[in-house]
């Protein structure tokens, strides 16, 4: 693997580490606030982020190279209401989806079509995240992040449960 995407890839190791971070802390929040099924989904998110930071340290180790972990940076800790949590993990959500088709972009110049094909997965599931908090931000908002609405949109986001997406079927 050529220095530029490796240094790359392990950034995206990192960028997927964060990721899990933050979820963790807005799990956090969220739970803080008495939203449990909120925090739930976003528990779940966190350890699908860490899978995602596993499966591209699991690639890099496969090309016979050592991942190189830096620091993690720390997460912020509260927000001004759940329409504006999850406003912010639709940002964030955006944010990776253009480190990976940056990456890929790379991984096409410098001509390392295994990492390519490798990264094809990601674009996928990033397009399923991003629809997937599109999706929450609508309910709350027409629900309201008070009432019964929301009530119901807590106890249906407590009904996630963690299946490693790296592990399905392709």
């Amino acid at each position: 693997m050529k220095a530029t995407v490796l240094q790359s890839m392990n950034q995206q190791i990192n960028a997927e580490l964060y990721s899990s971070y933050l979820y963790l802390s807005m799990a956090a929040w969220a739970n803080s606030k008495g939203y449990k099924g909120i925090a739930n989904w976003l528990q779940i998110q966190s350890k699908e982020e860490y899978a995602h930071a596993m499966k591209f340290y699991a690639y890099v180790e496969e090309r016979n190279h050592t991942p190189e972990l830096f620091a993690i940076e720390k997460p912020e800790s509260s927000w001004n209401g759940i329409v504006h949590m999850f406003e912010q993990v639709y940002a964030h959500e955006q944010k990776i989806t253009a480190l990976i088709n940056n990456l890929y972009t790379l991984s096409l110049k410098e001509e390392e079509h295994a990492t390519s094909s490798f990264l094809k997965w990601f674009i996928d599931e990033q397009v399923e995240e991003e629809a997937t908090v599109c999706a929450i931000i609508d309910e709350i908002k027409l629900a309201g992040e008070v009432g019964p609405g929301m009530y119901m949109i807590d106890k249906e986001l407590a009904q996630r449960v963690f299946v490693d997406p790296t592990t399905t079927a392709e």
